[in-house]
């Protein structure tokens, strides 16, 4: 069976670089890094009394593992500006703002977009505004936000572009 039906001489699999985060309508600069979409169901085992052998199970609670974007130190504030909306100092918590639906799109090497997923009622959990500073270390400076979410789920209106 062909992984491709639009283009069925391609045999590799995409890959995890190349890919953009959009909230508010607009795409995330400068993201270098989004850890997984994983979500996990807990099963619920249980035994009838006249089949003492075996457990039976069956699903249970759903949970959304939170997700985690990294990028470089720069002036842009969209980060810090959306973790200041679930604790910030000077303001309380924005309940009408605090979350947001973000959409991830993942890019073929050609830069025609290939999937896309909604990350739905998303709110920032942890702000990491700089890492630990060392000066004998020459790296670049992260900034990372996790996001927790409530559900996520595939667009299939984006469908297999044609490869030339």
């Amino acid at each position: 069976m062909a992984q491709f039906v639009v283009n069925a001489s391609r045999h590799d699999p995409y890959k995890t670089f190349m890919f953009r985060v959009k909230w508010d309508g607009n795409y995330v600069a400068g993201l270098s890094k989004m850890s997984a979409l994983k979500r996990t169901t807990t099963p619920v085992t249980h035994r009838d009394g006249a089949d003492p052998a075996r457990e039976r199970k069956s699903p249970g609670v759903t949970k959304f593992d939170g997700v985690t974007l990294e990028r470089g130190v720069t002036h842009d504030p969209e980060f810090e500006k959306w973790a200041n909306l679930v604790h910030s100092i000077k303001n309380p918590i924005s309940l009408k703002n605090f979350r947001k639906d973000v959409i991830v799109d993942v890019f073929n090497e050609a830069g025609q977009k290939v999937l896309s997923y909604e990350l739905h009622r998303c709110w920032v959990s942890e702000y990491q505004a700089l890492p630990a500073l060392d000066a004998a270390n020459a790296a670049v400076a992260i900034e990372t936000i996790k996001l927790e979410l409530e559900d996520w789920e595939r667009v299939t209106a984006v469908t297999e572009p044609a490869e030339t």
